[in-house]
């Protein structure tokens, strides 16, 4: 086998030997599509398959029907695969109802997903807190849909989680804003199995496969949008892209041992303004988006000191990048700036040219250094 068979993403979440799984927005698509293909057939299809943003086309089997004069509900139990997710086997319902012509796809907070409350986040004040990928595989199945059965595809969509009130106190929800149940998340479909020496290890295996190849340019990336950003900037092959997740530190130390010429980091502006601060390991359990910290580095950029202690009691470092970027001062590319310094700090000397991008939820460059 070649080594661009063996490397890249694909070839890292191969490697660590880990069952992956879904996210609760593939479960819920799942569920909305087996809720409203019964709405205009009668008929529960079960399993019931959905097409993810990489064209995978898992099925699910149905936990929950209902059908009624209103509407039709269908639930499915989350798998998170070998994945220590507080949300598996937690059972996702969709509840959809028929809305008056031109009304478009509405969505609902059901019980046990939560309601945005604060601002920094990439949904309104007031939204459920459905993400927006989700969303979109929704209105997309949904639309197929109604163009296959002639139905006009205006629908309410209330996604519901069993227990999620409860499970949602495991969560960071409560600190963001978010009230009354869990997120609908996810921007593949699929749950990477969490593990640190496996990912760790299929950290270097990367490397070395890349390095095996003749390249010379690799890319450290936090998840599948930074890796999109690195693709439409770079034009890398599939083999040179790390999946580093969040762990920056184990990229930056084995480049230093086993050198690339050049090594790109992209990753969301909250994650890399962790690594700005000095955290080598990004995950939410272990550092924080310092609030402070970016307040004092937004001053280096001419921040006031009203604007800094908007900055210091931001929601999220999304929001303070906004309140920055309104008030013209360069925040994203600082924090790229300080990130790239902390880089080349853990490389020591080694001959690696580093450059760093921050990106929005949407892999929006917001920052360069």
């Amino acid at each position: 086998m070649n080594a661009e068979a063996q490397g890249g993403r694909s070839a890292q979440l191969k490697h660590t030997g880990l069952r992956p799984g879904w996210t609760t927005g593939a479960c819920a698509t799942a569920a909305t599509t087996a809720a409203y293909t019964a709405l205009l057939t009668g008929d529960f299809p079960d399993p019931v398959s959905i097409t993810l943003p990489k064209g995978q086309t898992p099925a699910f089997a149905l936990a929950v029907e209902e059908l009624t004069t209103e509407g039709a509900s269908a639930g499915v139990v989350k798998d998170a695969g070998d994945d220590p997710d507080v949300t598996h086997g937690a059972l996702v319902r969709s509840t959809v109802r028929r809305l008056p012509p031109g009304s478009g796809v509405v969505f609902r907070a059901g019980p046990g997903v939560g309601t945005v409350t604060l601002p920094g986040l990439p949904l309104d004040v007031g939204e459920p807190a459905v993400n927006p990928v989700p969303r979109r595989l929704m209105r997309e199945h949904v639309e197929r849909l109604a163009a296959e059965h002639g139905a006009a595809g205006d629908v309410e969509i209330t996604v519901s989680v069993d227990h999620g009130e409860e499970i949602a106190r495991s969560t960071w929800n409560g600190r963001l804003g978010i009230l009354g149940g869990l997120s609908i998340l996810g921007t593949t479909g699929v749950v990477v199995p969490y593990s640190c020496s496996a990912w760790i290890d299929s950290i270097r295996r990367g490397v070395d496969v890349a390095r095996a190849a003749g390249l010379t340019h690799v890319a450290g990336c936090t998840g599948s949008t930074s890796e999109r950003t690195v693709r439409a900037e770079y034009d890398l092959p599939d083999i040179a892209l790390l999946d580093m997740g969040d762990f920056a530190g184990a990229v930056l130390k084995y480049v230093r041992r086993h050198p690339v010429d050049r090594l790109t980091i992209c990753g969301g502006f909250a994650k890399l303004s962790k690594l700005a601060a000095g955290h080598l390991d990004l995950h939410s359990a272990r550092s924080q988006v310092d609030k402070a910290f970016l307040a004092d580095l937004a001053r280096t950029g001419g921040a006031d000191k009203d604007l800094a202690a908007r900055i210091t009691t931001a929601n999220t470092g999304l929001e303070a990048l906004r309140l920055c970027e309104a008030a013209g001062v360069p925040l994203g590319d600082l924090v790229a700036a300080r990130a790239r310094e902390e880089a080349l700090s853990v490389l020591r000397g080694a001959p690696v040219a580093v450059d760093v991008l921050c990106i929005d939820r949407a892999g929006v460059v917001v920052g360069r250094g």
